[in-house]
């Protein structure tokens, strides 16, 4: 079902099933919306798309208004859409120069966004740019930690990965460190492109 659908609409066919279709609706429409609002008021910058070249269409706008000249990937099929929209594309890492990657799971309760070593690889957030470009796909979205560890389980179920972290606040600036987490401030300035899937 359409993300925006299931957000604006409220129409549901009258049948057998309506409480159950309007349970479920609910249930999905929760996570969604959670996710969206607790994101946007953490700070992040949520792009919806509908379809691939939206997509490709939006992240081409959010580097030209950054005036950024390259951005870092380092996943060949993120590489490959830099190449379609004539972005450039390298796998050194500069502070300055955004980061392009996937994610694991979008976690509603949160509003944040679980990573893993296949997106990071053998980096912790805190050493990567201080710009995320995330792309990610409705089908993503869990509840919660708990659902998004379990989800990872699936997908990987021998090849586990590691280094398993999240980014839970979107403006940097206004991260207070206190000494439990000092130098572990995995705050950074993020664009979200979702993608509907579902």
């Amino acid at each position: 079902m359409n993300f925006f659908k299931k957000l604006f609409n409220t129409a549901i066919e009258n049948d057998d099933n309506t409480q159950d279709t309007l349970t479920t609706t609910l249930e999905c429409l929760s996570f969604d919306e959670n996710f969206v609002q607790n994101f946007i008021k953490k700070g992040g910058k949520f792009l919806y798309c509908s379809h691939q070249e939206e997509l490709n269409q939006n992240l081409l706008n959010i580097i030209n208004e950054n005036n950024w000249k390259n951005v870092v990937c380092l996943n060949d099929d993120l590489n490959k859409v830099l190449t379609i929209i004539g972005a450039n594309g390298t796998s050194k890492i500069k502070k300055s120069i955004p980061f392009f990657t996937y994610c694991e799971r979008l976690l509603s309760e949160e509003g944040s966004i679980l990573f893993s070593s296949e997106q990071l690889y053998n980096n912790k957030i805190a050493h990567l740019p201080d710009y995320f470009i995330v792309f990610a796909k409705t089908s993503q979205i869990v509840k919660n930690k708990s659902e998004g560890l379990m989800g990872i389980k699936e997908t990987y179920q021998k090849n586990f990965p590691t280094n398993i972290s999240s980014i839970k606040s979107y403006m940097p600036e206004k991260v207070e460190e206190d000494f439990l987490s000092f130098g572990n401030n995995n705050a950074k300035n993020l664009y979200l492109l979702l993608l509907e899937d579902m």
